[in-house]
């Protein structure tokens, strides 16, 4: 008796601590785990909006670049934390939905093994080729590849990323096999594209747009069913006769499994203020980022579509035979 009434005592006085710990948080500078390297798409995303929820928060919000794997370690390093809110990480839809069946042995189930917070946008996928390249647009590169195929190599921010799969798509669909070059991150992979020593990558608008315009490399589509208002002059895939290359990425706060309530919700708001800040908008959309709006911030939506976008992508992923260990 005496002792069931000390261990219900025990049990209160953690349920009331957990409960303040909630209620004051956050009290102390929160991680944000960003699975890439540095100067990557989703670190330029990532730094952008964790600005403005250090603001918002009224805490530091501490970035740390955690890549390898494809994004899965970085991932790993938040399903791994404790589940208090302090440690928090962005996802994409390499992380969380294509690299569920890209690897023989995913590090962790996106599903189940997370809370979704919040998603913050969709950027759109371009295809991007060495200066030199004989090739002008879409269909001039589909010709050009069938015929060179043995001798040319795609490089990508690594295997399981958004990049490595854009370009998986795009060669399941001209039905070409060339070899991927994975890099430890977008920024070396773009770098041995501009010296031209890879012919072409299937790179995010957020970090390629620069070097489109600064003429470094060369775009010749946007892997999407509309144009974009970040290049307005970038003909869509669709246009240019392939409908069904359409690839994205998206970009999303996720937590660790076991989030208390009050933290979840506290999170998302301050996810949701930090795109909904004019000045973010800006930023985003310069990047060529569509902003998350309405139902589509919502945990809930987050859940639904990291399960939808897995079904989605398995069916290229396993018709073209890619795996990674």
């Amino acid at each position: 008796m005496f002792r069931s009434v000390i261990c219900a005592a025990v049990a209160s006085v953690f349920a009331f601590a957990g409960s303040a710990s909630a209620q004051n948080y956050p009290n102390r500078p929160v991680t944000m785990v960003i699975p890439f390297a540095a100067g990557g798409p989703t670190d330029v995303l990532g730094r952008i909006v964790g600005a403005r929820m250090s603001e918002v928060l009224g805490q530091q919000l501490v970035i740390e670049n955690v890549g390898g794997g494809g994004g899965m370690t970085g991932s790993k390093r938040v399903m791994d934390a404790r589940p208090d809110g302090y440690t928090i990480g962005i996802g994409t839809v390499g992380t969380h939905a294509q690299g569920q069946t890209l690897y023989k042995r995913p590090l962790y189930n996106s599903q189940t093994d997370f809370q979704p917070v919040a998603l913050l946008a969709q950027v759109p996928i371009l295809l991007t080729v060495r200066k030199d390249l004989p090739a002008n647009n879409l269909q001039e590169f589909l010709a050009y590849a069938k015929a060179n195929q043995a001798k040319m190599q795609f490089g990508s921010a690594g295997a399981g990323s958004a990049t490595h799969l854009g370009c998986v798509l795009l060669n399941y669909l001209m039905g070409t096999n060339i070899v991927h070059i994975p890099f430890k991150g977008t920024g070396p992979a773009m770098a041995e594209l501009q010296a031209g020593r890879i012919d072409f990558m299937c790179e995010i608008m957020s970090t390629a747009k620069a070097h489109v315009e600064a003429g470094s490399i060369r775009a010749l589509t946007i892997m999407n069913e509309t144009r974009s208002p970040a290049l307005p002059n970038l003909a869509t895939s669709a246009e240019q006769g392939m409908k069904e290359l359409v690839a994205y990425t998206w970009n999303a706060i996720f937590a660790p499994k076991g989030l208390p309530a009050d933290v979840l919700a506290r999170l998302n708001k301050a996810a949701v203020d930090s795109i909904n800040t004019a000045s973010v908008k800006e930023k985003l959309g310069g990047l060529g980022a569509e902003v998350a709006t309405g139902n589509q911030t919502t945990p809930e939506y987050l859940a639904k579509l990291v399960k939808d976008e897995t079904e989605k992508w398995a069916v290229p992923i396993k018709a073209s035979g890619v795996s990674v260990e």
